[in-house]
């Protein structure tokens, strides 16, 4: 017999071959197993099975796949993402429905002649109430100036470098000098 026959017989024997095949078919059913891909409008990439509500969500990298936060995205087709748990679709919006309550809020926009004359007619009385209290202030600095002009002044501080004192140092008077007192008493003299 050859040696791989008798490998194969041997694996058969210990029951690696069929581990071996549940193998193979478990990758061969994960690659049957196409993955729809789209893009958000800043340009990443999403990868789901299908861009339903439910299914799982990633974001693809050059390494690997992430599971795709909670938030709102923008895709590049125009329709709203929403991702309710982290990496699951809660749904997905169209855009058409954002652009009727935009409309909506134009259209609420505008005001009539009367509001728009109320609301000038206001303005115009904040700005003189902000006029009086800004002549108000002017006044009050010039008091302040006026109080702080009438003080006077401190007298400066002057520095004299000649009035230095020296530096003493005492030494025990009954004990014998040694080095460090020589040292310290030379420094001190000069």
């Amino acid at each position: 017999m050859k040696s791989t026959e008798i490998l194969n017989k041997i694996k058969t024997f210990l029951g690696e071959e069929k581990i071996e095949q549940e193998e193979t078919q478990l990758e061969e059913s994960q690659e049957k197993v196409e993955l729809a891909q789209a893009k958000l409008d800043n340009g990443t990439i999403l990868e789901a099975e299908a861009f339903e509500a439910g299914n799982e969500i990633f974001i693809v990298t050059e390494d690997e796949r992430v599971a795709m936060p909670v938030g709102e995205y923008m895709m590049e087709d125009g329709q709203m993402l929403v991702v309710s748990e982290e990496g699951i679709i809660g749904e997905i919006k169209a855009q058409e429905a954002e652009e009727e309550v935009e409309a909506e809020e134009e259209e609420m926009a505008y005001v009539s002649k009367e509001e728009f004359n109320s609301a000038v007619e206001e303005i115009k009385g904040m700005i003189n109430e902000l006029k009086d209290k800004k002549e108000e202030m002017a006044e009050v600095e010039e008091q302040v100036k006026q109080e702080l002009s009438e003080t006077p002044a401190t007298e400066p501080i002057t520095h004299n470098p000649e009035a230095k004192e020296k530096f003493k140092v005492r030494f025990g008077q009954n004990r014998k000098e040694t080095a460090l007192d020589r040292v310290m008493k030379k420094l001190t003299n000069n």
